[in-house]
C-alpha cells in the first residue's frame, strides 16, 4: 500500500523545522533563529495508529531575495517539485507577523503548482490561545480556515495530525482500522513480497520483465526511468510472489535534486512492506559506496536479503578467466565491499539470457524459512556456555562482565536477548562475535538477526 507524502512549505523562520522535529520526536532538522537554515528537504516516516505517512521538511521559500539568488531560485524549484510529488501540503505561516508579499506569492505558487492537491493552512507560534479575530488576517490568503499550533510548546499538534489524516482519508488513503485496509493487508499477507532495489540502470525492471516473459515495465538506458514502485504478481511452481520494482537509489547525503528525492521515499516504503529484498548490482560496473548504502537501508529495515549480480552475460574481452574463476574473483570483491553481508546469498544473473533467474525463488523460500526459525532456550544456553568459554568478555579490575543466559524473543527477523550483569561493559565487538558464532551454529542464511543485551535484575537476600 502506498504511503502518502505530506510536505511542509512556507517562508524561512516560520517554524517548519521545529514542527517537523516535534512530529518526529527528535531534533533531526536544524532549528535556529537564522532564516533559511534548511536548504534541502528532510523526510521521515511518521508511524501513527490511524495512518502512516512520510513528512517532508523543505527549505524556506523566499522571493525577490537580493542575496544568494541562485540558491533561492533552486529552493523554489525544489519546493515546486515537492508540491508536485506530495499528496498533501502544509502551508505554514507565522501567527506573530502580518501577512507579507512572500506569503501571498507562496499562495500563488501553491494555486499554480498544487491546484488539485489539498492544502492545510497552519498558523504557527500561537503560544497563547488565539481567537478567530486574531487569525482573521490569514483569511486574506484565500486558503480557508487556519489551524493554530505552537510547535515550540507542543499545542495543537494532535489536532493538526488528525486533520492531516482526515484529509488524506478524503483522498482515498486507507486508515488502519478500515475494512479496506484490512482486506488489502490480508491480500498482501497471502503471498511473499519481494522488492528489487539498487542504483539506477542496474536492470531491476529487466529482471522482472524476464520473469514475466513480457515487457510490462518501462526499460530504458536513461537513469531514473522508474519513478514509482510497481507491483508484479508472478506465479512459480503454484505459488504467488509479488515482485516490487523500485526507483534507483542514492545515498541520502547524495540524493539528487528533483523527483529522485521522492523516488527514494517510495523505495523505502517498498522495502518496508517486503519480506525479502533483492539488491541488484551491475556486474559490468564497479561496486560503489552507493551499493553499500542501499544494503544498509535493507538491513535497517531488518529484511531478508539476496545479492543479485546482474548483467553477468557482459564479459570484458580482455578477461580470459574461466566462468568459475571469474565468479570467484567477483565474489572476493563483493566480500571486501560487503563484509557485513557475509551471510547474504549471491546469485549471478542475466535478464537478457535469463541465467539463474529461477534460482531466485529457491533462495527466497530458504530465507523465509530462516526468518521463521526458533531456537530452543536449552540449545541457546549450551551455545552461550561454549561461546564464552572460547572467548570471555573483557572487563576491568573492578567489574567482571557476565552472561547469564540468552532467549529468543521474536522471529521474522529472529531476535535474541542476552541477559547480563552490566550492559555498558560489553563492547559492540563482542556482540558481533556472538552473532558470528550464532550463525556458525544455527545458520540464519539470508536474514539479519537482532542481538541485544539486557541487564538481569539483581536480587539480594536479607542479611
Amino acid at each position: 500500500m502506498k504511503i502518502p507524502i505530506v510536505t511542509i512549505v512556507g517562508k524561512p523562520n516560520v517554524g517548519k523545522s521545529m514542527f517537523f522535529n516535534r512530529m518526529v520526536g527528535s531534533r533531526m532538522a536544524i532549528t535556529t533563529e537564522e532564516a533559511g537554515t534548511t536548504r534541502d528537504r528532510i523526510f521521515y516516516k511518521i508511524d501513527n495508529p490511524k495512518m502512516d505517512f512520510f513528512l517532508v521538511d523543505t527549505g524556506g521559500l523566499e522571493f525577490e531575495s537580493k542575496a544568494d539568488i541562485d540558491i533561492e531560485d533552486n529552493m523554489q524549484k525544489q519546493a515546486r517539485i515537492a508540491i508536485e510529488e506530495s499528496d498533501l501540503i502544509i502551508f505554514m505561516v507565522n501567527n506573530k507577523e502580518d501577512m507579507t508579499s512572500g506569503d501571498f506569492q507562496t499562495t500563488e505558487l501553491l494555486r499554480k503548482e498544487a491546484s488539485k492537491k489539498p492544502i492545510i493552512l497552519v498558523a504557527n507560534k500561537c503560544d497563547n490561545p488565539v481567537t478567530e479575530t486574531e487569525l482573521a488576517h490569514m483569511y486574506e490568503l484565500g486558503l480557508g480556515e487556519p489551524t493554530p499550533i505552537s510547535a515550540l510548546h507542543n499545542t495543537g499538534i494532535e489536532q493538526l495530525t488528525n486533520e492531516i489524516i482526515k484529509t488524506l482519508k478524503s483522498r482515498h488513503f486507507l486508515t488502519k482500522n478500515s475494512k479496506e485496509f484490512k482486506e488489502a493487508d490480508r491480500f498482501s499477507q497471502s503471498h511473499l513480497n519481494i522488492s528489487l532495489v539498487g542504483k539506477t540502470n542496474v536492470g531491476k525492471s529487466s529482471i522482472i520483465n524476464a520473469l514475466l516473459n513480457q515487457d510490462k515495465l518501462i526499460v530504458s538506458d536513461t537513469p531514473h526511468t522508474t519513478r514509482d514502485s510497481t507491483d508484479s504478481l508472478i506465479r512459480h511452481k503454484g505459488k504467488d510472489y509479488n515482485f516490487i520494482d523500485t526507483a534507483g537509489m542514492r545515498r541520502r547525503g547524495k540524493v539528487g535534486t528533483g523527483i529522485e528525492h521522492f523516488s527514494v521515499l517510495r523505495t523505502i516504503s517498498s522495502i518496508e512492506r517486503c519480506d525479502v529484498s533483492l539488491l541488484v548490482i551491475d556486474s559490468s560496473k564497479s561496486i560503489t559506496n552507493q551499493d553499500q548504502q542501499i544494503a544498509n537501508t535493507i538491513l535497517t529495515a531488518n529484511k531478508g536479503l539476496i545479492v543479485l549480480v546482474n548483467k553477468w552475460d557482459i564479459k570484458d574481452e580482455e578477461d580470459e578467466k574461466g566462468e568459475e574463476d571469474r565468479r570467484n574473483a567477483y565474489t572476493t570483491r563483493l566480500q571486501r565491499k560487503f563484509q557485513f553481508l557475509s551471510w547474504a546469498p549471491v546469485i549471478f544473473t542475466s535478464a537478457v539470457t535469463k541465467q539463474n533467474l529461477t534460482k531466485i525463488f529457491d533462495q527466497i523460500e530458504s530465507i523465509v524459512s530462516e526468518r521463521q526459525k526458533r531456537i530452543p532456550t536449552g540449545k541457546l544456553n549450551h551455545f552461550i556456555e561454549d561461546a564464552v568459554e572460547r572467548h570471555k568478555p573483557s572487563g576491568t579490575k573492578m567489574i567482571n562482565p557476565k552472561l547469564f543466559y540468552v532467549t529468543q524473543v521474536k522471529i521474522n527477523p529472529p531476535h535474541f536477548v542476552f541477559f547480563v550483569n552490566k550492559k555498558k561493559y560489553f563492547h559492540f565487538s563482542y556482540l558481533r562475535y556472538l552473532e558470528n558464532r550464532m550463525r556458525e551454529q544455527f545458520g540464519f542464511n539470508g536474514t539479519p538477526i537482532k542481538l541485544s543485551f539486557q541487564e538481569k535484575e539483581q536480587r539480594y537476600g536479607k542479611k
